[in-house]
């Protein structure tokens, strides 16, 4: 099992990462697209980076607007897991 991060070191992998946020112990973004179809591309390109992690984000779409939240669910927090995942999704176009 994923160790859980210290607050520290939440904050410190936070800082490299444009537009997450904390949020509950969840590392959250929400990505705007010009429509539903651009939204549902950028979901479909989030799957094989999660599968090949074994690390799967809580997906929220709403129109052209796709919501996603990480946190390890087994460690009941944020871990590496949660922040390298971000990194590939963050790189998504």
């Amino acid at each position: 099992m994923a160790e859980l991060l210290t607050e520290a070191e939440i904050q410190e992998q936070v800082k490299s990462l444009t537009d997450w946020t904390i949020e509950n112990s969840k590392l959250e973004i929400t990505c705007t697209f010009k429509d539903f179809v651009e939204a549902i591309e950028f979901v479909n390109k989030l799957v094989e980076p999660a599968e090949s992690a074994g690390h799967h984000p809580h997906i929220e779409i709403s129109y052209n607007k796709v919501e996603i939240t990480l946190t390890t669910h087994d460690a009941g927090g944020l871990t590496q897991l949660d922040f390298d995942l971000a990194r590939v999704i963050s790189q998504i176009d």
